[in-house]
């Protein structure tokens, strides 16, 4: 691989995610590839965490200008939607920064059979360990936290609030 489209993924996968600022978008996994083109273009695609993203703008921007700032005169940025994002696509790396800030990762995504997918209406047990003290006594106190893929959660143990991922 050229030296150019290593220095240009390089520059892009350093970008922090503006809602998560502990990872990069390639932690997070939403960086789907860089490459540069024919025509001297440096094409970065992204792929969003869920449909109507609102960060999506933020980090096309982000991306644009630290590669703009990093010499690349021509940028690209492409939206990648197939196949769609899941929470198995956060690095290890990315599960752990998550963890040291006091966020609890997402476990494995959901899998569903192709078709549609079916609507259960009874209520679901998820543990979900404390990132603090590792207790599984907790609960969810709130569905939604500051922003939609996160919920909030309370540790019975340690009396600590903390952010959880929600899988996708």
């Amino acid at each position: 691989m050229p030296t150019d489209v290593l220095r240009a993924r390089h520059v892009a996968e350093q970008v922090p995610d503006p809602e998560l600022p502990m990872l990069t978008l390639a932690d997070l996994g939403v960086l789907r590839g860089v490459e540069i083109t024919g025509d001297g273009r440096v094409v970065a695609s992204l792929t969003p965490t869920y449909s109507g993203c609102p960060a999506m703008a933020e980090m096309r921007a982000d991306v644009a200008g630290r590669l703009r700032a990093a010499g690349f005169e021509r940028v690209e940025i492409r939206t990648v939607l197939d196949p769609p994002w899941t929470t198995d696509w956060i690095t290890a790396a990315g599960r752990r920064k998550l963890a040291e800030h006091g966020i609890a990762p997402p476990g494995p995504a959901p899998r569903h059979a192709p078709g549609p997918v079916p609507l259960v209406l009874a209520a679901t047990r998820r543990t979900v360990a404390c990132p603090r003290c590792g207790s599984a006594d907790t609960e969810e106190t709130s569905r939604f936290a500051a922003t939609s893929c996160k919920a909030l959660w309370r540790c019975r143990a340690c009396r600590e609030p903390f952010e959880y991922v929600k899988e996708i």
